[in-house]
């Protein structure tokens, strides 16, 4: 048993469920994009789908499946869910996953939670019928009135819980699309007001302090230019200028190719560790990708399937981020991002299937837990 206790955070898509009713925009036949895993046929010989859950296509806004998928997540190692949060409309978006499962879950404190507000803007990918057109439905962007109201709402529904994750008993809030919080917001200068006033009302509410953290692309694929006419500088020094705590990744895809072999992406995502810690001030977090196969969600096949990412090479991605954590001694807490605990059809998950079993699941616990 390793004696070095580690954070393992595993980003949760909240999307496995009926219950919200704007669903049906996407998935009308009730129970989530669980539809469209059901759907998938492969593309080509040798394609790694059909997948199908051990668990079923089962609702996760319902505790008591809640209940055991918290029970198998800390068994494995996974002890905290990084829940994707939407606010689309004026109104939020998939709670249910979080508010009726989770939060409801009568053993939610053997895995703490935390926010990352995913803030990009809808569109039809997220319907197969659609998906090829890519067209906007909801813009993530939001201003400053809306902005407040999505503060407060976090602040009382959740940085109050017992299990909601802190670093140094700060609250972690995570923000998903840099350039949509600077677009929404009107500028750099708006966008810090903004979050110094976030962090502010977190004080207010009881708090030490607000520990801000933003999901880092690559400069080629993040830019800020364009958003803000007074503001010359590029992603890093918007992510500076805006002051923000600490930085991690969602998805290996921000960053480099993924169809290739799976060992060849991780030598590439070494590298981009590398850079972070010579380029950015703030702590880095290390972030590890199951896969990534974004063909489920469309018609045809998308020719950017990761290769080769068994449980044992993922593994050696999780022993990369965990001899990161413990050789970076100004880390605030030993903290490893996942994606994901269930983006099917993104093909990145530690949920078992049909395919690897427990493998992933299992992969996280031999180098965590053994």
């Amino acid at each position: 048993m390793s004696e070095k206790k580690y954070d393992v955070a595993a980003f949760i898509w909240p999307s496995y469920t009926g219950d919200e009713p704007r669903t049906r925009i996407f998935w009308p036949e009730g129970y989530g994009e669980w539809q469209t895993v059901k759907a998938m046929k492969p593309f080509y010989p040798g394609h790694a789908w059909p997948r199908k859950p051990l668990w079923g296509y089962v609702n996760e806004a319902d505790p008591y499946v809640m209940e055991m998928q918290i029970n198998a997540a800390a068994d494995h190692g996974v002890n905290v869910f990084i829940y994707d949060w939407y606010w689309f409309d004026n109104r939020p978006f998939l709670e249910q996953c979080l508010d009726n499962g989770y939060l409801k879950a009568k053993n939610n404190d053997r895995v703490k939670f935390y926010i990352m507000w995913a803030n990009h803007t809808a569109t039809s990918i997220w319907d197969k019928r659609t998906a090829e057109m890519n067209y906007p439905i909801w813009d993530g962007a939001v201003n400053r009135a809306a902005f407040e109201t999505v503060v407060h709402r976090t602040i009382e529904m959740y940085f109050s819980h017992p299990s909601y994750y802190k670093i140094d008993g700060k609250p972690v809030y995570m923000i998903y699309d840099l350039g949509n919080l600077i677009r929404g917001l009107g500028g750099i200068e708006n966008t810090k007001r903004a979050l110094d006033w976030f962090r502010e009302e977190t004080v207010k509410a009881g708090f030490p302090g607000l520990e801000l953290q933003l999901t880092l692309r690559s400069e080629r694929a993040m830019n800020v230019t364009g958003l803000d006419p007074k503001f010359e500088g590029n992603m890093t020094a918007a992510v500076h200028a805006l002051e923000f705590d600490s930085v991690t990744h969602y998805q290996f895809v921000h960053i480099t190719p993924m169809a290739r072999k799976y060992t060849d992406i991780l030598a590439d995502i070494e590298k981009e560790w590398e850079y972070i810690d010579r380029t950015f001030k703030m702590p880095y977090y290390p972030h590890i990708s199951v896969g990534w196969d974004s063909s489920p969600r469309y018609n045809s096949d998308r020719h950017d399937a990761c290769l080769e990412n068994t449980p044992e090479n993922v593994k050696k991605g999780f022993e990369m981020a965990k001899a990161y954590v413990d050789s970076h001694k100004n880390l605030k807490a030993p903290l490893i991002t996942v994606n994901s605990w269930n983006e099917w059809t993104e093909t990145s998950y530690l949920e078992p299937d049909d395919f690897y079993g427990y493998g992933y699941l299992e992969a996280i616990r031999s180098t965590f837990l053994s």
